[in-house]
């Protein structure tokens, strides 16, 4: 029975999942819009427990759906092109944690993968004929007491076709946290998951990971033309980090990026528009084809043009980035000892449940004895 369930879960997780996920290399595709919704995340912080979180993340679904079909609608009438994709911003049903402990936050708000939730934005995605790309928290029954942040992907049929757990993050467990345990149960597929679908491979990559190139790059690797980016970050009229890391990832790995931020972050004591703002398309060529301003709203849309994506990827030249790589060139550097380290929450072969700051003291201890070796 374990070990079924465990299929399961591996099966749900890894890039070779149910239709439209094993649809193999595409023939000529027409080009379809996308956009990058962008609206305020709405926290739970107020509910009194998880029926109240659960009740609201509901609600706030169903005037995504609204929010969607009318943006979807206005697009099509504007530029004449069907909406085929949407990407909804970093972690907006319940907004971030905060100090919320790490077992308390996954009781009261962290989505079960064949939750309610998931059904709903499954509704959804059925009745607007979209995929739908977002990001939650999430538990794992193998991982009790934890949650990952989850970016994921519901296509038109309703099935979830890509679940990737972020892989770096400050104060909150990722599968390099349990990676031993981890990789028993989902393997290589389940870290890197690429949904092969009609509307072209997506990959994920979860808000400040935009800032790790590794991450795109070995989505790209395994066949990703479209990077689904859910953030929540401070916008500006000036190049950010994660703006100008964007536009790398696009022309390094020759891929699309539909990057949604949030209009805000409502129900803390945060100011509202301190995340706010820049959600964006780019092009395989780090062209910027479309940026919102502030607040809720839909104006970050753009035609998505696949059949110049694959002949770019296809043509020899100094700008064919991916099959230029020399892998083995970088194969000794990045199999020597990591500065961060594996397994943090795993001791004597069991699952720790730490504290926030237990993130930080692993950083602290990596800087060390980075600093002890000289290489900072």
């Amino acid at each position: 029975m374990i070990l079924d369930r465990r299929h399961a879960l591996a099966g749900m997780i890894a890039a070779s999942l149910p239709w439209p996920a094993r649809v193999e290399a595409m023939t000529a595709t027409k080009p379809f819009a996308a956009v990058a919704l962008q609206l305020a995340a709405r926290s739970v912080e107020r509910q009194p427990d998880r029926k109240g979180a659960s009740a609201q993340m509901i609600a706030m679904i169903e005037e995504i759906g609204v929010k969607l079909r009318s943006s979807a609608i206005f697009i099509q009438q504007y530029g004449g092109t069907p909406v085929r994709l949407a990407v909804l911003p970093e972690y907006v049903l319940t907004s971030y944690p905060g100090r919320i402990s790490i077992p308390d936050f996954a009781e009261k708000a962290a989505l079960d993968i064949d939750g309610p939730e998931y059904d709903a934005l499954g509704k959804v995605a059925q009745a607007q004929k979209l995929f739908i790309a977002g990001n939650a928290y999430e538990r794992d029954p193998n991982f009790p007491g934890l949650y990952f942040q989850t970016s994921f992907v519901v296509a038109p049929n309703g099935e979830v076709v890509l679940r990737y757990r972020r892989l770096n993050s400050m104060f909150a467990p990722t599968p390099h946290d349990v990676w031993s345990k981890y990789l028993d149960i989902y393997g290589i597929d389940g870290v890197f998951p690429v949904a092969r679908t009609e509307i072209g491979n997506l990959a994920a990559i979860a808000s400040e990971e935009i800032l790790y190139p590794e991450i795109a790059r070995a989505h790209a690797l395994r066949g990703a033309e479209i990077f689904v980016h859910s953030s929540s970050e401070i916008g500006s009229p000036l190049a950010t980090p994660k703006q100008i890391a964007r536009r790398a990832r696009a022309f390094e790995n020759i891929a699309y990026v539909v990057s949604a931020n949030t209009g805000g972050i409502e129900a803390t004591a945060m100011p509202l528009a301190s995340a706010d703002g820049n959600s964006s398309i780019i092009d395989y060529k780090g062209n910027m084809l479309a940026e919102s301003n502030s607040g809720e709203t839909f104006t970050a849309f753009a035609d998505i043009d696949l059949n110049a994506l694959r002949a770019q990827r296809r043509k020899p030249g100094m700008t064919n980035f991916l099959a230029r790589q020399r892998l083995e060139l970088f194969a000794p550097i990045y199999g020597g000892t990591a500065p961060h380290p594996a397994d943090s929450l795993i001791e004597g072969g069991k699952i720790k449940v730490p504290d926030r700051d237990h993130f930080l003291r692993v950083q602290e201890q990596a800087i060390e004895r980075l600093a002890k070796e000289g290489l900072i």
